[in-house]
């Protein structure tokens, strides 16, 4: 099963030293889970402040500048994953260097039939 791990902390809290030592060691850890078979992607995401949040009301399309809310911790990245079990998804979120500072929350995904597969279109781009 795949699982969604949501990172949320609050990004003024780390240095910019601090800030690169989570992300060498975010990238560490996808490099462990990548070796165990788990890995399916992961990225940090740029500040909220460079956030864009759309809304469809009535047909018309509502575009604001940042966040869908104003909270204490902002989600700053993700892992996805593959595992087993919560209990196997939640061993991986606890490994991941904000949850000693912030929050990982942990969703598993709904598989949808009919969706692209990331890895057949990498195939077929890379045949053409």
């Amino acid at each position: 099963m795949r699982y969604m791990l949501l990172i949320y902390g609050d990004e003024q809290a780390l240095s910019e030293a601090e800030r690169n030592d989570c992300y060498r060691e975010s990238a560490e850890l996808a490099h462990q889970i990548y070796a165990a078979g788990q890995y399916r992607a992961a990225a940090p995401l740029h500040p909220t402040s460079t956030a864009t949040s759309v809304r469809v009301r009535e047909g018309k399309r509502l575009v604001t500048d940042g966040p869908f809310a104003e909270t204490r911790e902002q989600l700053g990245g993700y892992f996805l994953i593959d595992a087993k079990d919560l209990d196997e998804a939640i061993a991986v979120a606890a490994r991941i260097p904000m949850a000693r500072r912030g929050t990982v929350e942990v969703r598993p995904v709904i598989e949808l039939t009919g969706l692209p597969q990331p890895d057949l279109l990498e195939r077929e781009r890379s045949a053409s």
